[in-house]
């Protein structure tokens, strides 16, 4: 087994959240980290997230997928050396794109294993079943840890080739700083001559951003308010959700949107699980979220920095969203 470890302390989940939290709200300007979303029910939220009408990137990169994974996974596995490949994805969740993937790859060489990666294991556990019951010749082995904090990728076996799929722009939710942190590591963990699979989201109309998150059955607003769930539930904390409204803000500097709760009236929330009493204005915000939106060509730059060479790049027809394959160097 190979492990990587990015440049963080990695802690028992729950002193993690717990001193993540303190941070957070304790700051000037209050912030929590968006992986608090994704408990249980965060999970799933998200999952429904991707089926709304307005939340464009899962269907156009889907259609991107649709169109080309013969061609990648060829790609990928380099016919000049006739490698067999396996695939890892982080923060697969349902992993209800990658099948397209997984059965160009048993079209191309009659199985495949598979390995996703999340920190869900109740997501994992859904995508493994439906997997191994829809895409015969598939060997999915799931893996439960935050991809974040290190890595633990089981070494190649002669004449393989890694792909890592790393898609539904989820790059974006770092800053950039962090995002190179997050790409060196995965070429740090692989051979020369495995490849990354890099998906984002490309800058577009600020209307078309702002109703992606803020749509109109208000599920990414019950997201963004699970997080405050998830305190009261994991923290003892004891957030009024009904005091605290979704806000989806378009920042044009930072070429990124953002989530925010804002507190609805002057209140004071109680976390004793922290020994904390935090005080919020009328209109205070904590940040939860960002989602970057890059210029063309971004993404292929930041993979050449991290040590991979970009040898394709795929698109839909009207340049919303992206796809890079790059090969370890």
């Amino acid at each position: 087994m190979t492990t990587i470890a990015l440049p963080q302390i990695t802690v028992p989940a729950g002193l993690r959240i717990a001193s993540a939290v303190r941070d957070g709200l304790t700051a000037r300007s209050k912030r929590l980290p968006s992986w608090l979303f994704y408990d249980e029910t965060g999970s799933d939220l998200f999952d429904q997230i991707t089926r709304l009408p307005e939340y464009y990137v899962t269907r156009t990169e889907r259609r991107i997928l649709d169109a080309h994974a013969a061609e990648i996974v060829a790609q990928a596995a380099d016919p000049r050396t006739g490698s067999r490949l396996r695939i890892v994805e982080l923060g697969a969740g349902s992993a209800d794109k990658t099948r397209l993937l997984l059965k160009a790859a048993i079209d191309y060489q009659g199985t495949v294993v598979y390995e996703p990666i999340d920190v869900s294991p109740s997501a994992l556990e859904a995508a493994r079943e439906r997997i191994e019951r829809e895409i015969p010749n598939t060997t999915v082995c799931p893996s439960v840890y935050d991809y974040t904090q290190e890595f633990d990728l089981e070494s190649a076996d002669p004449g393989m080739r890694r792909m890592v799929l790393y898609i539904g722009s989820s790059i974006g939710n770092f800053e950039p700083r962090q995002a190179h942190k997050l790409l060196n590591a995965v070429r740090c963990a692989l051979d020369p001559d495995d490849t990354i699979l890099l998906g984002v989201d490309l800058r577009k109309d600020v209307r078309t951003l702002l109703a992606a998150y803020d749509d109109a059955a208000g599920v990414t607003a019950r997201f963004n308010l699970n997080l405050l769930a998830r305190l009261n539930r994991e923290l003892d904390a004891d957030f009024d959700l009904d005091a605290f409204g979704h806000r989806a803000v378009w920042n044009d500097l930072e070429s990124r949107m953002e989530m925010h709760l804002e507190s609805l009236d002057a209140q004071s929330v109680r976390l004793p699980g922290l020994k904390l009493e935090i005080a919020f204005r009328k209109g205070e915000r904590i940040h939860t979220e960002n989602s970057y939106k890059y210029e063309t060509g971004q993404a292929e730059e930041m993979l050449a920095d991290a040590g991979f060479t970009p040898e394709s790049t795929w698109t839909d027809e009207r340049n919303w969203c992206a796809v890079c394959l790059a090969r370890a160097l």
